[in-house]
């Protein structure tokens, strides 16, 4: 077989040659150690965590090392594509603090390693398999689909690996006349690698998050150029990370499988491969097992569920730090107030095996970040959130941005704040009392006190409430009202003689407090007594005595 000529008659318009492809795409000039990462996603059109936390590991890996963070779009399969999916991609990731250095953005591109979309990077993969092919290690295949079929089925009665290798490889050795009398007829074809590999010989490769990986070298005539000319992933990947100098690739293990093929490609090419670090699956507590997550049956697996409820972006970021590097909680609790970009993020140590995602410990982390806000900017992002989401109250809480300050930093000073704010729709439901006229009571009154006291003790709470006392005459007022309606003006005293007492100050305090807002649990009464201003806290007792 004369490998040139097949490769003149299969690509006879292809001049482009591999060595001006390395001309275009010279070596980063980069600082040692620099690291080149991208994010390589299909536009598909549903953005997910999984989305989220790889290109995270990305980002940091680049930022941290001085490197170079870029956004490629693999669209060489237009059955699944859909249209304005890489739009919302990025504005998906935005939203949550990614930002490229180079690669697609809502405007075009930006960076000198483009095109940064496969689909228009055509000319380069039809020249580097036009060199594969006239070297011998790619030829054309014309098998049809039916023919397909019927080898699978073989071969799965046989109990054996599916795909087109070795004497399935039919057209490995079509002599040059059969392939031109194809082509003479129309007939459709694909390009395939002509692997090299033996299954019996094992290879072994470092992955940056696993050690090194043995496995065996590929045997299979994957194919490389589809029948409408595009590369699929294998190919593609391989001939991009080379060119734009990519090297490091974050991904998931599911591609542990397909890396002897990646591996080949690399070798057939005579080029070096990146390191590959294999990310584990995310997965989700069910019961006393683990799942991985699901796009169907786990709505926050979506991105837009994070967006739906108002979890703050950097509340999402410090989470997602905590499982991807095991190391991140030991250095934020020495670290308490620095900035997570200042922690040394490592592949080495990420997860091998599942990583649990916990949406309680999620919210766990929100309240802590969120309690490192200014109230200020806290409001700002509720608002903004609430009006991006059509909910009712925004209006509200835009009517009076200074009131609503007041009620998201009640109770966060001091040497123990209250952590008990996590996300928006949280936020909303545990400040509407603020807002609620009337209030309804959300919770009963305490065992203590008789139905018939509560008129009393809230009348004679309205008597002598002054709206100026600071908290300690406030409270002793209600330690007064409390002795004089038979309740002990301190637990203690009530625990050690109930049968002295109707109930103690607490259980007054909670009438009171559900008086205000409706809930025997809430921050500070006082705090919130000031915010509500004298009139609204006179009238909201006057209205529970009637």
């Amino acid at each position: 077989m004369n490998y040139n000529e097949l490769a003149e008659l299969l690509f006879p318009n292809t001049d482009m040659t591999p060595e001006y492809c390395e001309t275009l795409y010279p070596e980063r000039s980069l600082p040692a150690g620099a690291r080149v990462t991208r994010l390589g996603p299909s536009p598909t059109g549903f953005v997910h965590l999984g989305n989220l936390y790889v290109a995270f590991t990305n980002e940091r890996l680049a930022r941290q090392s001085d490197g170079v963070f870029f956004l490629r779009i693999e669209d060489t399969d237009s059955k699944r594509e859909v249209p304005g999916a890489a739009e919302e991609l990025i504005s998906a990731l935005d939203y949550y603090g990614i930002r490229f250095d180079e690669g697609v953005t809502l405007s075009g591109e930006s960076g000198g390693y483009g095109p940064y979309r496969q689909s228009r990077r055509g000319d380069i993969y039809q020249c580097l398999v036009k060199r594969l092919v006239s070297e011998g290690k790619a030829y054309p295949c014309f098998l049809a689909a039916e023919e397909l079929d019927d080898i699978r089925a073989s071969q799965e009665a046989a109990k054996l690996t599916p795909g087109v290798y070795g004497e399935w490889a039919a057209h490995r050795t079509l002599p040059l006349e059969d392939v031109r009398r194809r082509l003479g007829a129309g007939e459709s074809y694909v390009i395939r690698l002509r692997a090299r590999g033996d299954s019996e010989t094992y290879f072994t490769i470092p992955d940056g998050i696993r050690g090194e990986l043995s496995m065996p070298e590929n045997t299979m005539d994957v194919v490389l150029l589809k029948k409408d000319g595009l590369p699929t992933y294998h190919f593609a990947h391989v001939a991009d990370d080379h060119l734009m100098r990519t090297t490091h690739v974050i991904r998931g293990e599911e591609w542990i499988a397909s890396l002897p093929i990646h591996i080949a490609l690399f070798d057939a090419l005579n080029w070096k491969p990146p390191v590959y670090c294999h990310t584990a699956v995310l997965m989700k507590q069910e019961g006393e097992t683990k799942r991985k997550l699901s796009k169907r049956k786990d709505p926050e697996f979506s991105l837009a569920y994070y967006r739906a409820e108002g979890y703050h972006p950097s509340a999402v970021r410090e989470y997602l730090m905590t499982i991807i590097n095991s190391n991140f909680e030991e250095w934020r609790a020495e670290n308490p107030n620095a900035s997570p970009d200042a922690f040394t993020f490592t592949t080495g140590k990420m997860s091998r095996s599942g990583i649990l995602f916990d949406n309680d410990k999620l919210n766990d982390v929100s309240k802590e970040v969120l309690l490192g806000i200014p109230a200020a900017e806290l409001a700002a992002f509720l608002t903004e959130w609430a009006e991006q989401n059509g909910r009712p109250e925004t209006l509200l809480l835009k009517s009076d941005m200074r009131y609503l300050e007041r009620i998201l930093d009640i109770g966060r000073h001091g040497a123990n704040p209250r952590k008990d704010l996590s996300h928006g729709s949280q936020i909303l439901s545990f400040i509407g009392y603020f807002y609620d006229e009337p209030v309804t009571p959300e919770d009963d009154l305490p065992e203590n006190v008789p139905r018939e006291d509560v008129p009393v003790l809230l009348g004679g709470y309205l008597k002598s409430y002054e709206h100026g006392d600071d908290q300690a005459a406030w409270f002793d007022r209600i330690r007064t009202l409390s002795e004089e309606n038979g309740y002990a003006a301190k637990p203690k005293d009530f625990k050690k003689n109930p049968e002295l007492y109707k109930g103690h100050v607490g259980d007054v305090s909670t009438v009171i407090r559900i008086a205000l807002t409706g809930r025997r649990n809430s921050p500070d009464l006082w705090e919130i007594q000031q915010i509500l201003g004298e009139d609204r806290t006179r009238a909201r007792i006057a209205a529970h005595i009637s």
